[in-house]
């Protein structure tokens, strides 16, 4: 398994592409703008981008490397069926909302289409079919979906009778034409390349620790470095500092690359309704194709069994594919989802008229992603756009009381870890590379041996809203079980809604 220098794993897209560096900028104690975008993921980098070459004066902080956030951690599908399915966004949003779903993620490819021909970019765009498999266990219904795809969309969705692919009996399935699929971070670079053209600026390894709104919205780093802005576009995954928490309950999702003998898999890409769900495509690779396999997701911090996950994606991938070879990959990351199936897009509330987020990915960031900044991108520059109203921020919930309540009650849970006993009882109970919360009186003591030997004690308590924070042995990170923030093994925050560290727990 390749893992980072950090101990993350690492995607096949960090393996082969070199993320971007960005240190210089914002040096001064305060500098201003038309448009500050905070996050330099595919939402941040698509939004600077349309407004760069908009002639509006840019800038894209990121507090880790241009890409290398949950971007670099996609599959990289590029899909308008719709990952909550079609018909279920028609229950909860109606018809007309349910078309303009649609089209958003229909245009979303088309816009990525364009900018990598107008740009130049090699990213190895490629138009491809894609195929909704139904599966015993599924939990999806394929006759509604279809029936739904000739009332909202995508054209030309039709009923194949298998994929005929060699070990893979698919058996009935739908065809969803005119798909996408991109090397990410091939493309991210490409959109760097054009904001620099453009005269945006972009800043790396630079961490924004607060926001205030109003007429001039300004951001304030942690180094106390302030920029303000006409306007402040929040592409964060988790907006910063925002309380949509209970609306955005964060998942980890696995995913592994296999060898695969060059072009003996046609490029397509095959979605089925298991519950976790899993999701197929290939990338070329030097040599041999990859055979790209994710799905097995959960709630983050709520279980930690990274190595069964990839375990069952083996032999996922080993029953359909047989021509695989050697796992060549592995890695996991990070999505919200939202209680009724569509992003958060756009401007962020009548009170916020110039802030703007970009959120609630649901398993499609790549166009999620886009969608989002070309909604922002035009509100900002006051044009209409006929999907805001769709992807509203402050919409009200349409899903069903019964429908929401599990995801909340997912979110309280966790709570209990005050009122029960700690994972371990003492130190020595720790191998090295194992991490466990201790109990110590009142407190909870998040403790990691390291690989020296050596005891790291921090305090347990999630800075967000002091949730215990539980031991990712796969990422080597402490996970907040109830709203998703993770921690480095530091205590760093490597994924809001916490911006805070873990404190250092006294010896």
């Amino acid at each position: 398994m390749r893992k980072s220098d950090a101990g993350h794993t690492t995607s096949c897209w960090e393996a082969s592409e070199k993320l971007i560096d960005r240190r210089s900028g914002l040096a001064n104690k305060t500098e201003e703008y038309d448009v500050c975008i905070v996050g330099a993921g595919i939402a941040g980098l698509t939004t600077a981008y349309l407004l760069s070459k908009a002639k509006k004066k840019v800038i894209v902080v990121d507090d880790g490397l241009i890409g290398g956030g949950e971007t670099s951690r996609t599959t990289a599908h590029l899909s308008n069926a719709i990952d909550d399915r079609i018909y279920r966004i028609e229950e909860w949003h109606g018809k007309e909302n349910a078309k303009l779903a649609v089209e958003s993620h229909t245009k979303a490819i088309n816009k990525i289409e364009d900018i990598v021909n107008s740009e130049k970019i090699d990213c190895d765009f490629t138009r491809l079919d894609g195929y909704l498999v139904d599966s015993p266990e599924g939990t999806d219904d394929l006759e509604k979906e279809f029936e739904a795809t000739q009332r909202c969309g995508p054209a030309g969705v039709e009923w194949v009778d298998n994929l005929h692919l060699e070990g893979f009996d698919s058996g009935k399935c739908l065809r969803f034409p005119h798909q996408g699929q991109f090397h990410v971070l091939k493309y991210l670079a490409g959109l760097v390349r054009a904001i620099e053209s453009y005269g945006g600026t972009l800043v790396s390894h630079k961490r924004v620790v607060g926001w205030e709104g109003g007429a001039n919205p300004k951001i304030t780093t942690e180094d106390d470095v302030i920029a303000s802005a006409n306007s402040l576009v929040l592409a964060t995954n988790y907006p910063l500092m925002s309380k949509m928490f209970a609306k955005l309950p964060a998942y980890r999702t696995y995913a592994i690359a296999a060898e695969l003998p060059k072009k003996r898999l046609e490029k397509i890409l095959i979605w089925d309704t298991e519950d976790p769900y899993h999701y197929v495509r290939t990338q070329e690779d030097s040599g041999h194709d990859l055979l790209i396999v994710g799905g097995e997701d959960h709630r983050t911090g709520q279980e930690n069994d990274g190595e069964t996950r990839f375990a069952n994606l083996k032999r996922w991938t080993e029953e359909r594919f047989p021509n695989a070879g050697g796992i060549k990959y592995e890695w996991s990351g990070q999505f919200l989802e939202t209680h009724d199936g569509l992003a958060f897009l756009g401007r962020f509330s009548d009170s916020e008229p110039n802030v703007y987020l970009i959120t609630g990915d649901s398993g499609m960031g790549m166009t999620h992603g886009t969608v989002g900044a070309m909604i922002a991108s035009d509100q900002i520059l006051g044009r209409e756009n006929v999907w805001a109203n769709v992807y509203d921020p402050s919409r009200l919930t349409t899903q069903s009381l019964k429908e929401a309540v599990p995801e909340i009650i997912d979110s309280t849970v966790p709570y209990t870890d005050w009122v029960t006993p700690g994972d371990i009882s003492s130190e020595a109970d720790l191998k090295k590379g194992e991490g466990a919360v201790m109990r110590d009186g009142v407190s909870r003591i998040a403790v990691y041996r390291d690989e020296n030997g050596e005891v790291h004690r921090l305090n347990a308590k999630c800075t967000h809203l002091g949730c215990v924070v539980r031991f990712n042995s796969l990422e080597k990170t402490w996970d907040c079980p109830c709203h998703g923030s993770r921690f480095a093994l530091d205590g760093d925050p490597i994924n809001s809604p916490a911006i805070s560290p873990l404190s250092k727990a006294e010896n």
